[in-house]
């Protein structure tokens, strides 16, 4: 890991245990539902201040907590053309398997690639900092898994050009 991620992922950790301290609150405006609170905004005496960690311009975390539920939005690194098409078609490729990840969301917030959405239900149902753990895993694979996407796409386009050119000889 090098030396300027650690300490970002150590601040999104550090930011997520203390965001997720979340419990059931049903809603204020109907009754028997209990809605995330992120997400409807109902109520904004229920929402707390967002949060936004920054390793540069372009890889941030959004964290917006609620009373009942926590959003984490997540920009990836993007250098080049390249990699921005990689990154989107990761990301749909995920978010078209949402259902088989049980806090992605379908579609991330504005301004960021992908997003997750957890709710007072899942933190009952699952550990709290097995939460933090995939969420700051799935961070750093994500950029592992682009760049190895890039290599293997920059050592294909290499054997195709050499195959293309000896034609010409």
């Amino acid at each position: 890991m090098s030396a300027t991620l650690q300490p970002y992922l150590e601040a999104v950790r550090k930011t997520l245990e203390a965001a997720l301290c979340v419990e059931e609150f049903s809603s204020q405006v109907v009754e028997r539902h209990n809605k995330p609170e992120v997400e409807v905004r109902t109520s904004s005496e229920l929402l707390l201040t967002p949060l936004v960690v920054s390793r540069n311009k372009q890889e941030r975390v959004l964290i917006e907590p609620s009373v009942n539920s926590v959003r984490v939005s997540i920009g990836v690194k993007q250098a080049d053309e390249i990699e921005k098409i990689l990154c989107h078609k990761f990301t749909r490729f995920m978010s078209q398997r949402a259902d088989n990840f049980i806090v992605l969301r379908r579609k991330p917030v504005d301004g960021y690639d992908i997003s997750f959405l957890i709710t007072a239900h899942h933190t009952s149902m699952m550990y709290k900092h097995k939460l933090v753990d995939f969420l700051i895993h799935f961070m750093q694979e994500i950029d592992k898994e682009i760049s190895d996407m890039k290599l293997a796409l920059n050592a294909r386009a290499r054997v195709s050009a050499e195959e293309f050119l000896k034609r010409f000889n």
